[in-house]
């Protein structure tokens, strides 16, 4: 009966002092307001072990299942939040982003190009067919005269 007992108790058991300074230590990372770590350290399992001021091996998920797990769900939950990301991170992101409207400049620019060439060839085409027309003009009266007799 007492394994019964043992076993009922863990599912009820209060979190203890360790579990407690992991939370503690959990929550100022989220907050972004570490005490031990640099202010704005990402939330790792093993930044929370170190802002709790203990070994990060100290925070298993044999010792504290529930906890790890509510580490790890954070982390998948807030990891496109910016805060959540390494300056490296955040310079491949701004490195990527700054590429793709680099390309989308060079694409306007191309079809730039493309409009200024087609409006350059339309005004080529006017003026052609403008002397042309004022060529055929010029033969008009002419032409009408040898149908008049």
């Amino acid at each position: 009966m007492s394994s019964i007992q043992s076993k009922s108790n863990k599912k009820d058991k209060q979190p203890g002092r360790a579990e407690i300074r992991f939370l503690e230590a959990f929550e100022r990372l989220k907050v972004g307001k570490a005490e031990l770590l640099p202010k704005g350290t990402l939330v790792t399992q093993n930044n929370v072990a170190k802002e709790a001021g203990v070994n990060p091996s100290a925070l298993r998920r044999s010792r504290y299942p529930d906890l790890v797990d509510k580490i790890q769900s954070w982390i998948d939950e807030n990891k496109d939040n910016s805060s959540q990301q390494s300056t490296r991170q955040k310079s491949l992101a701004k490195t990527a982003k700054n590429r793709s409207l680099k390309q989308q400049l060079d694409d306007i620019k191309m079809q730039n190009d493309i409009a200024l060439s087609k409006l350059m060839e339309a005004e080529r085409m006017i003026i052609e067919l403008t002397l042309e027309n004022q060529r055929l003009k010029s033969r008009l009266p002419a032409i009408e005269a040898t149908k008049m007799p």
